[in-house]
């Protein structure tokens, strides 16, 4: 049990130093390594094992909806780039840009996609022609760049893996509709997948993606109380197709300009998994998306007969599970403590004992409360105690939001939330810029989303004491 404590000692607790913490899961569960290149990653398998479920995932929920995946260059010519005003401002401080192919510099500079709303314009206002070419709804998985001044792993790097779907439609109301229905995919996806509350909402003006006429988010708190935009789904209008041309021959012959959307979720969400359900023994993964399931574990594995009975019950349970054998020479209780920090769902212990009473034994990531089973009908146990620990882990992340969400109705009482308790804090908001700016330069605290479950608590804004009709979940950020 000496090499099972050390494991975890090497884990700094979260109660400590939580931005340590977070690394130092990171580093043991080898889920992506730091590389040569400044703030970019290197995804090791498990942490790409687990982007790969939430791509499955994702990817089966949006064709589902009639999303067709497509790719785009990696390479944006900068006058593609400068035809929307606002959506170039709002990265010009990100972009990176290539200005030599070889030994010759470039007639003009290529920027390495930040985002690709300009090429999907660009192929759309070619590709559609009339009513009958729409609706265009498509997706790409790719990386993107962005030259960020600080870094952390899944967080914040400067290149990361995401998708990004655009879509194009004949009318402002499918647009819209389009909208909302993948902000919903994105919602019920962490809920139900990740097990992952989230707050659904629209951003301020001063908070929405640039370009957009309205953002709509998915929100969630860490453990640190700090707020994650987890997802994000935007609505266009047809402020793109006008700077692109995107034009359509409708039905009664009259050209028409088309309405889209954008929406997208990248491997931040990683960071939110890790920092949402982790503790200070490692990760917790959610059943539905952890690279292995369940891990057998044989104990006293040099006595005749263990090895061959753990090994045909990894290839009974892999036909409905994905399920891992360790039969390494380290000792079971090592096993235990690494598997437990790199949050696999399950432990199934099996030694002769159990062998001669036909059962083995299941632990929990969760609560660590052991089952004896039979192993006459351990598939059926099995998947009981994963939705058990799925929903387990939906119960716990609730709880802490639950917990870490505060209403404040005076400006004194907004500020002393914020600052000793965290999480997020419920408030009123006049709606205009400059509260919100003063809120932020007073506190750090952002807008995180007017959400579509709107409660009253009072007539005025928190702010500046005017009237005020919109209540704002506000919070300090990733």
């Amino acid at each position: 049990m000496d090499d099972n404590k050390k494991l975890v000692e090497e884990i700094t607790p979260m109660g400590e130093d939580f931005a340590r913490w977070y690394t130092d899961i990171i580093k043991k569960a080898q889920l992506c390594d730091y590389s040569g290149v400044r703030g970019c990653m290197v995804i090791q398998p498990y942490g790409y094992a687990i982007w790969e479920n939430i791509q499955n995932e994702l990817d089966s929920r949006f064709k589902k909806t009639g999303v067709e995946n497509v790719y785009m260059p990696m390479f944006i010519p900068e006058s593609l780039l400068q035809k929307e005003k606002d959506h170039v401002e709002g990265f010009a401080p990100e972009v990176a840009w290539v200005t030599h192919g070889g030994m010759e510099k470039l007639q003009e500079r290529l920027c390495v996609r930040p985002t690709s709303e300009t090429l999907f314009c660009e192929h759309y206002s070619g590709a559609i022609r009339s009513y009958r070419d729409l609706p265009k709804v498509y997706n790409q998985w790719c990386s993107v760049v962005r030259w960020e001044k600080t870094t952390r792993p899944f967080l914040r790097s400067m290149e990361f893996l995401w998708q990004e779907g655009h879509t194009a439609h004949a009318t402002a109301e499918e647009a819209q509709e389009r909208t909302i229905q993948m902000l919903n995919v994105y919602a019920d996806f962490c809920e139900n997948v990740l097990a992952i509350p989230v707050i659904k909402g629209q951003k301020t003006d001063k908070e929405k993606f640039a370009g957009a006429k309205e953002t709509y988010t998915i929100e969630s708190l860490m453990h640190d109380g700090k707020a994650l935009q987890s997802g994000t789904s935007h609505n266009f209008g047809d402020g793109f197709a006008q700077a692109f041309g995107i034009q359509y021959l409708d039905k009664n012959n009259e050209q028409k300009y088309v309405h889209q959307t954008s929406w997208g979720m990248s491997t931040r969400i990683i960071g939110a998994i890790i920092m949402v359900h982790g503790d200070d023994a490692g990760l917790k993964l959610p059943p539905r998306i952890a690279p292995i399931q369940a891990v057998i574990v044989p104990v006293a594995q040099h006595k005749a007969g263990v090895l061959d009975a753990a090994a045909a019950l990894r290839d009974r349970l892999s036909e409905s599970f994905r399920v891992k054998l360790d039969d390494s020479e380290k000792s079971p209780g090592w096993k235990f403590s690494e598997y437990e920090m790199r949050g696999v769902p399950v432990r199934i212990e099996i030694g002769p004992k159990d062998i001669e009473k036909n059962q083995a034994v299941l632990v929990s990531r969760v609560d660590r409360s052991k089952t004896f089973v039979s192993l006459d009908n351990i598939e059926e146990e099995l998947s009981s105690l994963l939705d058990k620990i799925q929903q387990q882990m939906y119960d716990a992340a609730l709880e802490n939001r639950e917990s870490k969400t505060s209403t404040a109705k005076t400006y004194d009482e907004f500020k002393s939330l914020i600052d000793e308790k965290g999480g997020f804090v419920k408030a009123m908001w006049c709606g205009s810029e400059e509260c919100e700016q003063k809120i932020k330069e007073d506190t750090t605290a952002t807008s995180r989303c007017i959400p579509f479950e709107q409660e009253h608590i009072s007539d005025t804004c928190i702010c500046c004491g005017k009237p005020a009709d919109k209540m704002v979940y506000w919070g300090k950020a990733y």
